[in-house]
């Protein structure tokens, strides 16, 4: 595997780099940068969103004929790494979740209607999305879980029932994608269904408040009380709701992955600019081997989570799902985050502790990195029922031929 990054790729990758150091790193310490939910502005963030596309710089992972840049995966993972070094970036980027895992599964598996319908607003970035599957009695990293039903109301539609919760996005967005219960089977008895904002036979129930900074529109509960929705905004087919999740949570997952180690070096730049300057008992802290055994713990957990990351988006862009790589990247990248923060805190002392630093701010992020797209349980689960299924293929080589 080769993961030199082809010319389109790096061009792009210092492209970002320079947006981010020049524009926004700036601004994080500017208490006007934020909302009441410690999200960016949204003024400001019209501002920046004009300027990255000036630049050639938005939306990364689309390709160009809709208004993106086309890239690999793998340039992804290089770019989203560099954006995420700032607590704003993506979302400036039209690189965020979930309209990122959305407008990708919708450009993948949607009619050319759903395309222009639902996905090219999101594209240009007229409107956000939400993902709806999780629910309060459990479906969430087990979708087969799913209570939420449609039922028929005509020859040609449904009408939803049930309850969503911890839906990102939702008081804000437009565009939903719903998952719903259509028949017991427990291979096809998921539907993907699409809706506007604007239809009724919905509400949104709450935001739920959370530990950490939220994203624009929160972490809402939301409920169901006949929605309907035509066949033709149904995603794939009726029946094809669980294919249609596992096409859009790897790619979506991965790209967790990708801003987490932009995150976790930003937060070791910051320890690392201080250790270098402070002095204690003689010495700077940089020199003291107990403060070396701390920061290169956590630079080569960080990259050995790049590696990981880039590997899983090399094998996506061959073609394969990648299911276990994916897996194998979100805990190693997940746990990389959360060290790298909590080391920057320890370093920085009360400092860090304190909202001088955007450090807090990605400390009390880094916790829900655990947790999100499938918990870190879950996926030593997947990564397990692998090393069952295959054996010693498990840790096979990849040969030529």
């Amino acid at each position: 595997m080769d993961f030199t990054l082809d010319a389109k790729s790096e061009a792009k990758r210092q492209g970002v780099r320079a947006f981010v150091n020049d524009r926004l790193i700036p601004l994080e310490a500017d208490p006007k940068s934020y909302d009441h939910h410690e999200n960016i502005n949204p003024e400001l963030l019209k501002t920046l969103r004009a300027e990255v596309k000036a630049a050639g710089l938005w939306c990364l992972q689309m390709p160009e004929e809709v208004g993106g840049q086309g890239l690999p995966f793998t340039g992804m993972a290089a770019c989203y790494e560099e954006m995420n070094r700032s607590i704003f970036g993506p979302v400036c980027f039209n690189s965020a979740a979930p309209d990122d895992g959305n407008m990708m599964v919708l450009n993948k598996v949607g009619t050319a209607a759903q395309k222009e319908w639902w996905m090219m607003p999101v594209v240009r970035g007229e409107v956000q999305s939400s993902f709806a599957m999780t629910e309060p009695d459990g479906a969430g990293s087990d979708p087969g879980m799913t209570k939420t039903y449609a039922e028929r109301a005509s020859n040609n539609s449904w009408r939803i029932h049930g309850r969503k919760w911890f839906i990102t996005g939702a008081g804000e967005s437009k565009h939903f994608i719903v998952m719903a219960r259509t028949s017991d089977d427990p291979r096809k008895g998921l539907t993907a269904f699409l809706f506007h904002a604007d239809q009724p036979g919905w509400k949104i129930e709450r935001r739920i408040p959370i530990m950490g900074p939220e994203e624009h529109g929160g972490h809402c509960e939301i409920t169901f009380d006949g929605l309907e929705v035509a066949d033709e905004n149904i995603l794939m087919g009726v029946g094809d709701g669980l294919k249609m999740t596992q096409i859009r949570l790897g790619p979506a997952r991965l790209t967790h992955c990708m801003r987490w180690t932009g995150m976790g070096r930003r937060a070791l730049e910051i320890a690392m600019a201080r250790i270098e300057q402070r002095h204690a008992f003689g010495q700077k802290l940089a020199e003291k081997e107990s403060v070396q055994m701390m920061v290169g713990e956590a630079a080569m957990q960080l990259d050995i989570a790049r590696l990981v990351t880039m590997r899983a988006a090399w094998k996506l862009d061959q073609g394969d799902f990648a299911r276990k790589e994916v897996s194998t990247a979100k805990i190693i990248a997940a746990d990389a985050l959360h060290r790298a923060t909590d080391t920057a805190i320890q370093l920085l002392g009360a400092r860090g502790y304190s909202k001088d630093t955007p450090v807090e701010w990605m400390y009390r992020y880094a916790r829900q990195a655990r947790l999100v797209d499938g918990a870190s349980e879950v996926h030593r689960m997947v990564i397990a029922n692998f090393l069952r299924r295959e054996g010693s293929e498990y840790f096979g080589w990849r040969t030529h031929g």
